[in-house]
């Protein structure tokens, strides 16, 4: 009995323990140069490295997309994966090679940024300026 316990104690004092950090960034309330919003936010997981959108369109802006995309939805969710690079994090190329898009977002700032590139000219535009931002982390 002795051996056992004297096992069971070994066991957890080698056992790796791991302290899960987690960060997580929500964006909300963002207006938009060319749409209206009931609500639009980004949620950013920079553990699982992806980024969430929920939005609900305006009953005005979603006739406007119904009209020539009958798959349109007033409310929708995606996700992108991200990644981070110099203080700015980035949704995973969209596109081909020569023409891609992605969203960018730069920490700590309230703009959201499209970044569109073709054939290597690059090229940076805000789209959507966010009025509250939340950081959350958790251990765990």
């Amino acid at each position: 009995m002795r051996g056992i316990r004297f096992l069971i104690f070994i066991f957890f004092l080698f056992l790796p323990l791991q302290i899960v950090k987690s960060e997580i960034i929500v964006l909300s309330k963002c207006n938009d140069k060319q749409d209206e919003f009931l609500k639009n936010e980004y949620i950013f997981n920079l553990n699982e490295l992806i980024m969430t959108r929920n939005y609900i369109y305006k009953e005005k802006t979603y006739q406007k997309y119904r009209l020539t995309d009958l798959s349109v939805k007033k409310a929708n969710t995606y996700v992108r994966n991200i990644y981070e690079e110099d203080g700015k994090i980035l949704t995973h190329k969209h596109g081909y090679p020569q023409f891609y898009t992605q969203i960018l977002f730069i920490k700590g700032k309230q703009e959201i940024f499209i970044k569109t590139v073709l054939n290597d000219e690059e090229g940076i535009s805000k789209i959507s300026t966010c009025k509250k931002i939340e950081k959350f982390k958790d251990e765990s």
